[in-house]
């Protein structure tokens, strides 16, 4: 008999431990469930979330949210590893640079390449990091390096005389921000296909060069020649937009590298009140422009001495390879003749501030340095107009009127097409005998009215006319005069025959009527470009050199012929 109680009894007890263990699973097994919930939803919080979740005021002192973090951690490791970073970044360099070396080469020279090149012992030190949010198939990072290292750089370079020079590069400080894009982002490891890398920034680049056992400024201008070869092969091999890609995973990136998007059209009209550097006479002013500055791609205009209010009307084309990034820069010199010239002042425009096929026009303040926000001396304004036209499918009907491939004449066709009855390429890398487009037809300017002109009589008033004439042909024509009065309607209509459309100006000029001769007071300068583009358009056009006043005007144009010069 108590066999069978104490086997009830154990089973009874069997299965209370059961019942027990059972519960207790099934409770580790719901908090695990909720565990795992609230450590993927802490996965999925972004900054914004907690932010929501946590006021800043009671943020604890040590919680920062910054885009750009502090890299102590991983100069320590840079440091470590730096004699093998050392050896792969230096044949890199080599491959990618010395081709762009050659390219660049003086014509001094018959040979310019690296005979040795190791970046030393001194690993850079990376100041901060940043990860940009571009909601593509990949993650961009930008990470601010400074480098004062003691690399060994030797180029071994001969002269057209035959004379063999190792030049040392040596002192190099560098600072500046790298962008590494890890794209595209995939599902094997180590989860993106491949890096692209790129200088997206070079704040500093100091160097000297030295030729080794003897004296490199025995032979003239060769310090200077080789050292912008130097910094003009960084600039085209490894500057942004430019970018260097590294396969990762075996793969098709060609979509990953740099290919121009568009062309754009610069019109460099004129320049107002730019600072006189000459102590004698006026400033010879000219115009450098570039989107990126390495040499055959910077423009240059023709110089116009003696003046502080010049008039260019030059016309020149880039090709825009990330329009979303890029600048154009605009650089005004003095014109010292067989000295330097002298910096009178810059500008910069971005260009995703551009609509295709849409024309801006501007008036860009000079500044002294772009890099130094406060500079409140008045150098002078340039006035530019700007078209960006893309390529390819993107440019939904845009018109670009500087373009060889508009509608011709079936004689034009014929001096274009060549021997083997194939068309001319317009490519987008234009050849040597490439010809400008010619339009010509008939602009009717309508001088409507003036408003807030400036006082020049002593009883306040002014007796305002318009002189109207095309800068090519020297056209001219006026207005009516209208007595006493600054805000004076004319509602007159002129015809001008346009031979160069493209290439011309309208320059308008109000005067005041006396008796004994006219005063002036300020003008409109116009290009015929947007006439061109848009058929007819009104518009009031502030008068330049005077404090007041601006002129509404109807400009229309009626195109004859389309055609290529000869």
């Amino acid at each position: 008999m108590s066999f069978f109680i104490g086997l009830v009894l154990g089973i009874a007890a069997g299965i209370g431990l059961i019942v027990v263990f059972v519960r207790s699973e099934n409770a580790r097994s719901k908090s695990r469930t909720g565990l795992a919930a609230t450590i993927a939803a802490f996965a999925r919080m972004t900054v914004e979330d907690s932010r929501k979740l946590l006021p800043p005021q009671y943020y604890p002192s040590w919680v920062v949210f910054s885009q750009r973090q502090k890299m102590t951690w991983l100069n320590l490791q840079l440091t470590k590893i730096w004699p093998y970073v050392n050896e792969a970044a230096s044949e890199l360099i080599r491959d990618s640079v010395e081709p762009i070396l050659e390219e660049y080469r003086p014509i001094v020279l018959s040979s310019l390449k690296f005979s040795k090149l190791t970046l030393g012992t001194v690993a850079p030190q990376l100041t901060g990091v940043s990860i940009i949010e571009d909601g593509g198939d990949g993650v961009t990072m930008e990470l601010e390096l400074q480098w004062d290292g003691n690399p060994s750089i030797i180029l071994d370079i001969k002269t057209r005389l035959g004379v063999a020079l190792p030049v040392q590069v040596k002192d190099i400080g560098f600072t500046g921000v790298f962008r590494l894009i890890f794209k595209p982002l995939v599902e094997e490891f180590p989860g993106f296909g491949a890096i692209s890398y790129s200088l997206r920034q070079k704040k500093k680049l100091d160097l000297t060069l030295k030729v080794v056992g003897g004296d490199i400024s025995s032979i003239p201008g060769l310090y200077e020649a080789i050292e912008g070869t130097i910094r003009d092969a960084i600039e085209d091999s490894i500057t942004w937009p430019v970018r260097k890609i590294i396969p990762i995973l075996p793969g098709d990136y060609s979509d990953l590298e740099l290919k121009p998007v568009g062309t754009l059209e610069v019109k460099l009209v004129q320049a107002k009140e730019l600072t006189n550097k000459d102590l004698i006479g006026k400033s010879d002013p000219f115009a450098v422009l570039y989107i990126r500055p390495v040499r055959d791609k910077m423009k240059k205009s023709k110089v116009i001495n003696n003046n502080l209010n010049p008039i260019w009307n030059e016309h020149f084309e880039f090709i825009v390879e990330d329009k979303s990034t890029q600048y154009l820069m605009v650089k005004i010199f003095d014109d010292e003749g067989l000295q330097a010239a002298e910096l009178i002042g810059c500008a910069q425009f971005q260009l995703n501030d551009l609509e295709p096929g849409k024309i801006k026009d501007v008036w860009l303040k000079l500044v002294k340095d772009l890099d130094v926000q406060r500079d409140n001396k008045n150098r002078g304004q340039v006035h530019l107009e700007l078209l960006y036209c893309p390529f390819g499918e993107e440019t939904n009907g845009v018109t670009n009127p500087f373009s060889s491939n508009l509608s011709m004449t079936s004689l034009e066709k014929v001096f274009k097409t060549g021997a083997n009855g194939m068309e001319a390429s317009d490519g987008i890398i234009p050849t040597p005998k490439r010809k400008d487009v010619i339009v010509r037809g008939v602009l009717s300017v309508t001088v409507i009215s003036a408003q807030d002109l400036p006082a020049v009589d002593l009883i306040g008033k002014a007796d305002p006319f318009v002189v109207l004439k095309m800068k090519k042909s020297e056209t001219r024509n006026k207005t009516r005069v209208v007595n006493d009065s600054l805000e004076p309607v004319w509602n007159q209509t002129f015809d001008f025959l346009v031979e160069d459309g493209l290439h011309d100006m309208l320059i308008l000029e109000v005067w005041d009527h006396d008796t004994f001769g006219k005063d002036y007071m300020g003008r409109c300068i116009l290009t015929l470009t947007r006439a061109i583009l848009e058929g007819e358009y009104n518009d009031s056009i502030p008068l330049e050199v005077a404090k007041t006043g601006q002129l509404n005007l109807s400009l229309k144009w009626t195109p004859q012929h389309v055609y290529r010069d000869s």
